[in-house]
């Protein structure tokens, strides 16, 4: 396999709606503590968009769960669910503007609980940044043109928010 450039930051830095969407197609590689590097296609996202988006985290303000949310696009926000599935989002936007795009699914993958496994992700993961992470990057490769759209999952709370078609599923 050919491998592409990481993203640079300028792909981070913009609405996390866009950039959940552009994510379709790019190559997530992990460089695991044996030394093995493993490069996944990622094939489904969801976007979170700020403190108005009742079911991003930022919703309920600045908080030290959410603090690198509010930090420029590009970093990594992991959070543990259920105490055994560690979530992996990518932070977007700028500076103060606190949105993430949470990675639900890799290859033949789906589920993001069980990308977070696959990954081997834990908590050193939270606020490691995208462009000099020895770990975790994000390379560029051709992005998938065919998905689909679909409200996004577990967050019946966020009323009209829940409604948004900002999960996004390559293929037809």
């Amino acid at each position: 396999m050919t491998a592409f450039s990481r993203l640079r930051s300028a792909f981070f830095r913009r609405d996390a709606v866009t950039v959940a969407r552009e994510l379709l197609g790019k190559t997530i590689v992990r460089r695991f503590e044996s030394g093995e590097i493993k490069r996944f296609v990622i094939v489904e996202t969801e976007a979170y968009l700020g403190e108005d988006d009742l079911a991003c985290h930022a919703s309920k303000g600045r908080t030290p769960r959410t603090e690198v949310m509010y930090h420029d696009g590009g970093k990594i926000y992991v959070y543990l669910i259920y105490g055994m599935y560690w979530m992996l989002n990518f932070v977007t936007g700028d500076d103060g503007h606190p949105q993430a795009v949470l990675i639900r699914g890799v290859d033949n993958v789906i589920g993001s609980g069980r990308v977070g496994r696959l990954l081997q992700l834990d908590k050193t993961f939270y606020g490691e940044d995208l462009f000099t992470s020895e770990r975790l990057w994000v390379e560029d490769s051709p992005m998938l043109e065919q998905y689909t759209t679909a409200p996004r999952v577990g967050v019946d709370y966020a009323g009209e928010w829940k409604d948004r078609k900002w999960r996004f599923i390559a293929g037809k």
